[in-house]
Parts: C-alpha cells; sequence; structure tokens
C-alpha cells in the first residue's frame, strides 16, 4: 500500500519566494510570498509536510547581492523547519528529472510543468512580482 505523502515545496528569491504543495500528481496549493512571511509559513507547516527547498549551486561564474541574499533565506527557510529536516534540491536535478538533460533551459522546464501538471503549474512567477 502506498502512502500518501505531501511535499512543501519552495523557490527561493531575495525578496520573495515561490511555495507549493504538491501531492506527486497535482498541485494543492501555489504562492508566492513575501520571504517573512514565508518563513511564519513554514513555521506552520513543518510539523505537516517534508519540506523540498531549490538550493543555490556555484558554477564558477561571478554572482551579484540577490544571489548572497537568496542564500541567506535559505537557511532563515531551514531554520524555520527545524527541527524537521529538509531536503535541499539543486537546479540541475531539477532539470534531469523534468527533462532528462541539465542542459534544459527555463522554457524547458516550464513545458515540462505544464505538461505534468497543467496551467496550475504556471501561475506566476517571482519576476513579475
Amino acid at each position: 500500500m502506498e502512502v500518501e505523502v505531501n511535499v512543501y515545496a519552495i523557490d527561493p528569491g531575495p525578496v520573495k519566494s515561490a511555495s507549493v504543495i504538491l501531492d506527486g500528481e497535482m498541485i494543492l496549493d501555489a504562492v508566492i510570498m513575501n520571504n517573512h512571511d514565508l518563513v511564519q509559513n513554514i513555521y506552520l507547516a513543518r510539523a505537516h509536510f517534508p519540506i523540498a527547498i531549490e538550493m543555490i549551486a556555484s558554477y564558477g561564474m561571478p554572482v551579484g547581492r540577490e544571489v548572497f541574499e537568496t542564500c541567506l533565506w535559505i537557511g532563515r527557510f531551514i531554520q524555520a523547519a527545524h527541527p524537521h529536516p529538509v531536503a535541499l534540491v539543486y537546479r540541475k536535478d531539477v532539470k534531469m528529472h523534468l527533462c532528462g538533460s541539465v542542459r534544459a533551459k527555463d522554457p524547458n522546464i516550464r513545458q515540462a510543468l505544464l505538461d505534468r501538471f497543467g496551467k496550475e503549474a504556471t501561475k506566476g512567477v517571482k519576476k513579475d512580482m
């Protein structure tokens, strides 16, 4: 018998972050919110859902202030989830899982999400906020 597990997944940003609750088959909730508010949501969700956060990886290219601020928020999100463990998910792993290639670009990822979850997968993007 397979047990259904919902996952609270977070795509962090320097000011606002996207979060979804997934059941593996469909998106149950999706929202983009201020990071301060998201910390509070994680405190509330941590006992109910496993938490996964996209993690920053270095590829040898220079990065700016926003990347470092995002790293700080990832740390705050992990702290908010304590004592529950957090899975850190790297973008290359997401690309491989959804597209079968680490060379996939954002449009490829978006299309793979649309194919899997439908219109709900593209409820909004952080850059439009």
